[in-house]
């Protein structure tokens, strides 16, 4: 029988130890979901073990297929540059598929509903509530339109309003998105972050989601979020993909 590929996490990297452990969960839950799937994870800053020890460790073992997989919602300079750029540096004898990244994917709004239903919302606020898309934001005009796509997507969805906002790069901010749901008249306003792990820019969203009457957790570990990575994985392994380096 044809050993499956190995499935390379490829997170970011934080110095803020919750991004690293929130990952780890991430790992785990898509670990419990396909328990006959090998998953390694590697950091491109910040946190060990680096994409490049993990790629030369399961090179030494003489594993041959891995599928990487970049932990993001958007394809931006990371996905794009970074990525590649390290799997292109990779032990000679793996054959290496890069997979796409999480979004935008149905899974990945199921998971920023999850969270608002956690954080106190149900079905009955949903046409009189607000809702703030906050992403980390960034400079690739691509990824800005992939979230501003969303929010018009989820807003189709029942919500009374959905505005993006961004961290960091793009505007606008978290609190002026509050404020512009605000003066629309919804009568509440949620604030949901699109990112993965807790960590600076997260935090940046929490302190603009000051006057907001409810604040999301991040995505994380939720149950939708691994199921998207199998997802990226299965689709990877796919001959129709292009091999790093093969």
């Amino acid at each position: 029988m044809r050993t499956k590929p190995v499935l390379l996490v490829i997170a970011h990297g934080s110095r803020d130890p919750r991004h690293a452990a929130t990952v780890h969960a991430l790992v785990r839950r898509v670990r419990s979901l396909r328990p006959g799937l090998r998953v390694e994870t590697g950091f491109l800053d910040f946190t060990i073990p680096s994409v490049h020890a993990v790629l030369e460790s399961l090179a030494a073992e003489g594993v041959r297929d891995v599928v990487a997989l970049p932990l993001l919602l958007t394809r931006a300079f990371h996905a794009k540059a970074d990525i590649p750029a390290v799997l292109r540096d990779a032990p000679a004898r793996l054959r290496i598929r890069q997979a796409e990244v999480l979004g935008p994917s149905p899974l990945l709004l199921s998971a920023l509903e999850r969270r608002l239903h956690e954080a106190g919302l149900t079905p009955a606020d949903r046409s009189s509530t607000g809702v703030v898309l906050a992403s980390a934001g960034s400079s690739d005009p691509e990824a800005i339109a992939v979230i501003a796509r969303l929010a018009r997507e989820w807003q189709r969805t029942g919500w009374g309003a959905v505005r993006p906002a961004f961290a960091s790069a793009s505007l606008p901010r978290t609190e002026e998105a509050v404020r512009e749901l605000r003066e629309l008249g919804c009568a509440r306003v949620a604030v949901a972050p699109y990112v993965l792990a807790p960590g600076f820019l997260p935090d940046r969203i929490a302190r603009g989601a000051a006057e907001a009457d409810v604040l999301a957790e991040v995505l994380g570990p939720a149950p939708e979020v691994a199921r998207v990575l199998l997802e990226r994985y299965d689709a990877a392994r796919t001959p129709a993909m292009a091999a790093v380096g093969a």
